[in-house]
């Protein structure tokens, strides 16, 4: 396992290629590295991924952060320690936000955004953010079914509902109540960063909607729909995902 020094936290990632342009790879709430697995090896050959357990989140240490603008601020120490002057900003949901934030704060430190079953803004249930305080062994198995389409195969719901387990309710608590205050739909039009858009078709909780208004609002942005697949795109539908961000760092270099 690989770590850096970040902020007094030492940082958990899982790095792979040597050449080409760094992309970071971000998860979203109470999530960790491991949902960019396949992401990280398939961008290897022409790029130099790298997938970040948050603070809180993973292996890495606590504590974790409260807001979105917390958490852009960590990846920018990210990338000082990793000294990386510039790098592909790739985020799943919570991650998505924290890619938004970076290209509007930090845009001569972004090379690109990809941005994975996300919005410009994202509102959370009252149900959700009470639940992960007082009752998270029932509003765990809720979080999860919303997570993915619905045809959620029993192996993976399992796995899905530990791995949001293993994360400190507090963290998770902290990552929701972010995304909850999160919103720069009238900022969108400042992002100019290289974009793509991915999102899952049956996502139901950052629906095909939220995608569609940041592609048309960030100018020149690529939207990227995939079939049978929901919030989780990157786990359901590796592949697609794989291959159109491939796609999309390979244009970057030419």
């Amino acid at each position: 396992m690989a770590f850096v020094n970040v902020e007094n936290q030492r940082i958990h990632f899982l790095r792979d290629g040597t050449r080409g342009v760094p992309v970071i790879f971000i998860h979203g709430s109470g999530s960790n590295h491991t949902i960019w697995e396949p992401q990280v090896r398939a961008l290897a050959p022409i790029a130099q991924p790298l997938a970040v357990d948050l603070p809180g989140h993973g292996h890495s240490d606590l504590p974790g952060r409260t807001s979105v603008d917390a958490y852009r601020d960590f990846v920018l120490r990210l990338l000082d320690a990793l000294q990386f002057e510039r790098a592909v900003i790739v985020g799943h949901s919570l991650g998505g936000a924290i890619a938004q934030a970076m290209g509007l704060a930090y845009p001569s430190r972004v090379a690109g955004l990809g941005l994975v079953g996300t919005g410009a803004r994202l509102r959370v249930l009252p149900a959700i953010l009470d639940g992960l305080l007082n009752d998270f062994e029932r509003i765990a198995p809720f979080i999860v079914e919303n997570a993915y389409a619905p045809d959620l195969g029993d192996d993976l719901r399992a796995r899905a509902i530990a791995e949001l387990r293993a994360c400190d309710p507090q963290v998770t608590h902290g990552d929701y109540s972010a995304c909850n205050v999160f919103d720069v739909m009238a900022r969108l039009g400042e992002i100019h960063a290289p974009t793509i858009v991915i999102c899952g078709k049956q996502d139901r909780m950052t629906p095909p909607k939220y995608s569609e208004f940041l592609a048309s609002k960030i100018p020149g942005a690529q939207l990227v729909l995939i079939e049978n697949a929901g919030h989780s795109v990157m786990i359901e539908q590796p592949e697609a995902v794989s291959r159109a961000l491939f796609d999309f760092v390979k244009d970057l270099d030419a």
